[in-house]
């Protein structure tokens, strides 16, 4: 039986794991309350764990052996039964604490498993569901550690694809390395990109004309998910437009470099992070003085 020291232990380990997996996520936490900010490290351990068993298993059979294992364990921590695991212990302690439904951990299991074997997707709907499976699950188990008001959950819902497009479009030459294409064969059919052309790493027209296509729908979902974070417990708000700000900075380092997703990675520098969470600050009142501002042209309009 874990004691309440126990646990305090598991949080802090959950909150290093955080900080050492995604800089952007865990600055987004620093503006959460503390309870909650541990209930979000918690969410992520977990997430991170999981994505892991898969993408550092020594071969394919031993990802899947492991993901069943997990798969398994995790269904019995949702039965009730005592967490063995560290990350499943703090895991079930927050979805006790917000109500969690289990469906979306399992959901985020079977997101996972897609990416066992040879990953390809014909259209922008199949490539969707993974979308949704591992990471729009996340905004929903993340929109009940905030808590919510109203019809929230189709807006954490898109938010989780924009988030998870731009990481697909940030991690093209990645991916690539590892066996897996996340760009639908269909658009890039339409653009005159081969798979061919996608293996050599050949940034031509045809391959910028893609990449701003579906820059433009990442920019999109985010759009879509903006008018939800308003339903967000305010306690929690600013911290979710802050993450939504930071990560959709992205696309646009994506294309300051002319869409070369091979030779660098695309990331926000801690300056840029705090001015976005800056702006994220100023911003309500100036919607308050001017009316409404829409997301993206906010931005604009400030850098102008």
């Amino acid at each position: 039986m874990r004691t309440d020291s126990d646990l305090d232990a598991l949080y802090a380990r959950a909150a290093a794991a955080t900080a050492a997996g995604s800089k952007s996520f865990y600055f987004a936490t620093r503006f959460f309350p503390p309870a909650m900010a541990r209930s979000a490290h918690a969410v992520y351990w977990f997430c991170r764990y999981t994505d892991d068993l898969v993408d550092e298993a020594a071969s394919a059979e031993a990802a899947r052996e492991s993901i069943a294992g997990w798969e398994c364990s995790l269904r019995r921590a949702l039965d009730g039964a005592p967490p063995v695991h560290p990350v499943l212990a703090v895991f079930a302690d927050t979805l006790r604490r917000h109500a969690i439904p289990a469906e979306y951990p399992l959901e985020l299991v079977e997101g996972v498993k897609m990416d066992l074997g040879p990953v390809r997707y014909e259209s922008f709907a199949d490539l969707r569901v993974f979308c949704y499976r591992v990471a729009s699950v996340v905004g929903l188990m993340m929109m009940h550690v905030i808590g919510f008001r109203g019809p929230a959950a189709g807006y954490a819902a898109d938010l989780g694809i924009a988030m998870q497009l731009t990481n697909i479009l940030r991690d093209v030459g990645e991916d690539l390395a590892r066996g897996r294409l996340y760009l639908p064969r269909q658009e890039m059919l339409r653009f005159g990109y081969s798979e061919e052309k996608l293996r050599a790493r050949v940034m031509d027209e045809s391959f910028r004309s893609l990449m701003c296509f579906e820059v433009a729908r990442a920019r999109e979902y985010y759009d879509r998910a903006w008018d939800g974070i308003a339903l967000l417990d305010p306690r929690g708000r600013f911290a979710v437009e802050v993450a939504a700000r930071t990560y959709r900075e992205i696309l646009a380092r994506i294309e300051a470099a002319r869409y070369d997703v091979f030779t660098r990675r695309a990331v926000v520098p801690r300056r840029r992070k705090w001015l976005l969470a800056a702006r994220a600050m100023i911003l309500p009142a100036v919607r308050h003085s001017l009316g409404r501002i829409p997301f993206g042209k906010a931005a604009n309009e400030i850098d102008s």
